[in-house]
């Protein structure tokens, strides 16, 4: 089996889309998002019916926002993540987003062509919460190989 990496990630926003403090993230969305779409080894990511990002999908909640995308593998996720713009934004996480005080991101492998759902990755952060890092549910501090 050829295997790709699925990632999700939670936050619980500081305020809504209108919110003075939210005006940074909401500013720097598309650019982040044009980036991830253009990034070696980007596959797929959640959006709404809008086709621009998912924040306006709540699957988990009300107060809390969903990112969801399939990468065909952890070097290039993990060079996305921490190797393009997208690290400043990240280093600013805490003036967007509250902090949850338990895992807010999880990582696992799935077989190419697979697009998971929010169900499905609802269920591997829910694992990985009760577990720790296991094959079927990990972290970048904790990666696992491809099956």
């Amino acid at each position: 089996m050829t295997a790709h990496l699925a990632q999700l990630n939670l936050g619980v926003p500081v305020g809504p889309r209108e919110d003075p403090r939210m005006a940074g993230f909401y500013g720097e969305l598309d650019r982040i998002n044009a980036i991830a779409d253009g990034w070696p080894g980007f596959v797929w990511r959640l959006v709404d019916d809008e086709g621009a990002d998912a924040t306006s999908l709540r699957p988990y909640g009300d107060d809390t926002m969903v990112n969801l995308s399939v990468w065909k593998g952890l070097e290039s996720l993990r060079d996305f993540t921490f190797r393009s713009g997208h690290l400043d934004v990240l280093r600013r996480r805490r003036e967007w987003f509250h902090p949850l005080g338990e895992a807010a991101t999880v990582i696992w492998w799935v077989p190419e062509g697979h697009i998971p759902t929010v169900g499905e990755a609802g269920e591997r952060l829910e694992l990985l919460r009760r577990e720790g890092p296991t094959a079927r549910a990990f972290t970048f501090r904790d990666p696992f190989p491809a099956p």
